[in-house]
């Protein structure tokens, strides 16, 4: 337990002193937990989320960094997009089978920037009723299948 409170007291200062551009941690979400955080975002300009403003929520285990983060679009305006389900649930293989200790919030962060920026038409997964009705609220819990640019 100690290595994981000493690994998050690490990136937290980190990203309070160096964040991701148009990342934010809000101040608030870290008070009473270093295990809960909440990370404001703006989407990049020139994309099609320009301007846009969503909030990212991170839940670490005991285990971490060995194990992932749970990380899901939180709050009010969860983007459309094809790799992010309207509860918020985000499928990246970064956060599930391909996640490393070497990985960071901050290198989380920059992937969900990447994919958010990539994109080219806002819509939905193509399962995303049947996944929201049907899903665990763990994303981790999730047997994602990952085929290129495409989720299935």
């Amino acid at each position: 337990m100690a290595s994981m409170q000493k690994r998050l007291q690490k990136e937290l200062l980190a990203l309070q002193n160096d964040p991701p551009p148009g990342m934010t941690l809000n101040e608030k979400s870290v008070q009473n937990s270093i295990t809960q955080w909440i990370v404001d975002m703006e989407g990049a300009p020139g994309t099609l989320y320009e301007g846009e403003k969503f909030q990212l929520l991170f839940k670490f285990s005991s285990r971490y960094p060995f194990d992932s983060p749970q990380v899901m679009f939180t709050g009010e305006n969860i983007p459309i997009h094809p790799h992010v389900y309207s509860n918020g649930h985000i499928c990246l293989s970064i956060l599930t089978e391909d996640w490393s200790p070497a990985l960071s919030v901050q290198s989380v962060c920059l992937s969900i920037i990447s994919m958010l920026s990539s994109c080219k038409e806002k819509r939905r997964p193509p399962d995303n009723s049947f996944y929201v009705r049907t899903c665990n609220k763990n994303p981790k819990k999730t047997k994602w299948w990952y085929h290129g640019k495409y989720l299935f």
